[in-house]
């Protein structure tokens, strides 16, 4: 009893001790996670390699636009629409873009593409002393965990060369999806009772064929969903220096620490379901809609459910709906453009085809929703994450693996930041903060 008392107590000072009044935000004219008053993001630094665009600010006031990804200063849309013009895959290229600037010539791709095959071979014995000894129930976690004992297993960790970090950006990039899927085996065996069964790695494949063929039993899958799955890839390789894993990257990068320890934090900040851990949330999401929602179809039970979120009456009383939204894109998001279409062509005629049609009626009917409670028509668009959790599953993707692909594909665009920073940021990253604690005198512990 005396230490149930202890833990209440201090799980009460936790939250007492730990509160700002929200008003002296105001007064000091803080911006809350670095936003300002009109959502747009303090300028915080510069960058070459991504520009995320989804409003212009006209005369003072925010004017949503149609939304633009640039990597490089090339259209996110205009790389994908041509390697699927020209039927190949196009992930490596991407990769190959941010880490270099510039876009490879067939034979850059052709010794690139190879580079990163020789590389994704784990170290002698790093898969049973780092992975099967200590498995976890979260592959994002045990992802993290890999990447920062690869420290160990390099002879010069904190060479600080052009040299070295590019060759450990090209190391990490290769063997994450490896890593991936082995601890994603191994958590089935341990904490799901399923059999583990691990294949040896095929040479020659682009990344979106070594995971399907690592990750599936029989080894089996079309070219179709091989491409697919590269488009995924693509989308989700890089996002502007302000998202918080990239930003969590350039942080720890400007102190001067290891590749290891930045690309490390960058998954930490990833799996926060407020970041990349929203793919999942959308598909616990969708499946209580589906619970829920008795006739798909029909627009008005379709809303009052949503209304039931919105007022935090129902799912997980956050009055969230996740995947609509973002903090830049306001008409629409480019990637969600993209995969939405993907999707709906791979759904046709398909199992998948009702499901599809309810994610675009929660599209549809979640602005309209959002003005009726807030009293506002503020642009809101579906994000990334609304038609990525049902591709993922209409490739047979478990959803265990939805916030690690976008860690194995993000990888890229952190190596990109992490290399800008290194050159031209130069100063350690510190923002200021204010104490609003007044100065107190000592008490005696016996007259307390």
């Amino acid at each position: 009893m005396a230490n149930e008392a202890a833990r209440d107590m201090l799980y009460k000072q936790f939250v007492t001790n730990n509160a700002i009044d929200p008003k002296l935000y105001e007064k000091y004219t803080v911006k809350r996670g670095l936003r300002n008053a009109d959502g747009t993001g303090v300028t915080a630094g510069l960058t070459n390699i991504c520009n995320v665009h989804g409003y212009v600010i006209n005369e003072g006031e925010k004017s949503p636009i149609p939304g633009k990804l640039v990597f490089r200063g090339y259209n996110i849309q205009d790389l994908v629409a041509n390697v699927v013009k020209e039927n190949r895959f196009g992930y490596e290229e991407i990769v190959y873009l941010l880490l270099m600037g510039n876009l490879p010539t067939r034979e850059e791709l052709a010794a690139f593409t190879e580079l990163i095959d020789e590389n994704r071979e784990l170290p002698h014995d790093f898969f049973e002393d780092m992975i099967l000894k200590a498995p976890s129930r979260n592959i994002m976690n045990k992802m993290a965990r890999s990447i920062l004992a690869l420290y160990s297993y390099d002879e010069n960790p904190e060479n600080r060369s052009p040299e070295f970090e590019m060759a450990t950006a090209i190391s990490i990039i290769s063997k994450l999806p490896n890593i991936m899927v082995s601890s994603y085996q191994v958590k089935r065996r341990v904490f799901d009772g399923e059999s583990m069964i691990m294949h040896p790695l095929k040479k020659g494949h682009s990344t979106a064929e070594m995971i399907l063929s690592a990750l599936r039993p029989d080894r089996k899958f079309t070219e179709e969903e091989a491409k697919l799955l590269d488009v995924m890839l693509m989308l989700h390789a890089e996002h502007g220096g302000g998202n918080n894993s990239t930003f969590t990257c350039r942080v720890l990068t400007s102190s001067g620490t290891d590749p290891y320890a930045a690309y490390s934090a960058a998954i930490g900040s990833l799996k926060g379901p407020k970041h990349g851990g929203a793919n999942i949330k959308v598909g616990e999401m969708f499946d209580c809609v589906k619970e829920n929602v008795h006739n798909w179809e029909d627009d008005g039970e379709v809303a009052d459910f949503l209304r039931k979120m919105l007022n935090k009456e129902a799912f997980d009383h956050s009055g969230l709906i996740y995947g609509m939204g973002h903090a830049v894109y306001t008409l629409s998001d480019p990637r969600a453009v993209i995969l939405k279409e993907n999707a709906r062509k791979l759904a046709e005629n398909t199992e998948f085809e009702k499901e599809f049609h309810l994610l675009e009626s929660i599209e549809r009917l979640t602005p309209i929703l959002f003005a009726e409670k807030k009293g506002d028509v503020k642009s809101m668009c579906a994000n990334v994450d609304m038609y990525s959790g049902l591709v993922y599953r209409m490739l047979g993707i478990p959803d265990d693996l939805f916030t690690p692909l976008f860690a194995v594909s993000r990888m890229a665009g952190w190596c990109a930041h992490r290399f800008e920073e290194m050159v031209t940021g130069k100063r350690i990253i510190r923002p200021a903060y204010k104490s609003v604690m007044k100065e107190r005198e000592y008490v005696p512990i016996d007259c307390r």
